[in-house]
């Protein structure tokens, strides 16, 4: 059954874009909410003491969650995720001289944890018998208690996508990155994540309107 609580959309009504995107961005920006820590605004920027230098320790403790989460959406898989993450850190810890700026930092650690689980994918495609695991059951049990069925239905579509379209939504609307920060982490065009959002909606529609 479509989730009644976008836009008021009957069960049996068809969906259109819109209602689709709409019910993505409310997916994702709840995880996004429950995923921030409890002393930061859910989209305020990283702000280090006035006159204190951006340490490791605070882009650690500030956005390791979310980058988790980031890496859960695109693997599946809460273990892998994590391991995904620390090798972001620990390659951001060996460019730490050049990267003390929050953007280019941030921007890095997000590239590190896009390229990181893309070789997850391609390693899982050549492993014989890989079985994934069921999306909801990769989720914290916290988070997941806290989400609707309508937002779980959201979240396992968002898994059953094509890794690049995934990725697109994924950075779009629970990273919350602009065209050119996604084309940056990702390393294609700004042409290339338009058209790979566009099929991205279209499939999730289809899968959607069969749920």
């Amino acid at each position: 059954m479509w989730p009644q609580y976008v836009s008021g959309v009957a069960p049996d009504e068809p969906l259109d874009r819109v209602t689709v995107q709409h019910s993505v961005e409310t997916t994702l920006r709840h995880l996004r909410v429950l995923d921030a820590p409890v002393d930061v605004t859910v989209d305020a920027p990283l702000q280090a003491p006035v006159d204190t230098p951006l340490t490791l320790e605070d882009l650690y403790r500030q956005h390791r969650t979310r980058l988790v989460r980031l890496a859960i959406l695109l693997v599946d898989e809460a273990a892998t995720a994590e391991d995904v993450v620390q090798e972001a850190f620990t390659g951001l810890h060996r460019h730490w001289s050049g990267l003390r700026d929050e953007a280019a930092a941030l921007g890095y650690l997000r590239t590190a944890v896009v390229n990181g689980s893309r070789s997850v994918l391609r390693r899982r495609k050549t492993a014989r018998g890989y079985i994934p695991p069921h999306q909801a059951n990769a989720r914290s049990a916290e988070s997941l208690a806290m989400l609707t069925t309508e937002h779980q239905a959201v979240v396992v579509a968002l898994g059953r996508l094509p890794p690049r379209q995934r990725e697109v939504l994924v950075l779009r609307y629970y990273g919350g990155m602009s065209e050119a920060e996604i084309a940056a982490a990702t390393g294609v065009s700004r042409g290339t994540v338009k058209s790979s959002a566009s099929r991205a909606l279209d499939a999730l529609q289809r899968m959607l309107e069969g749920s």
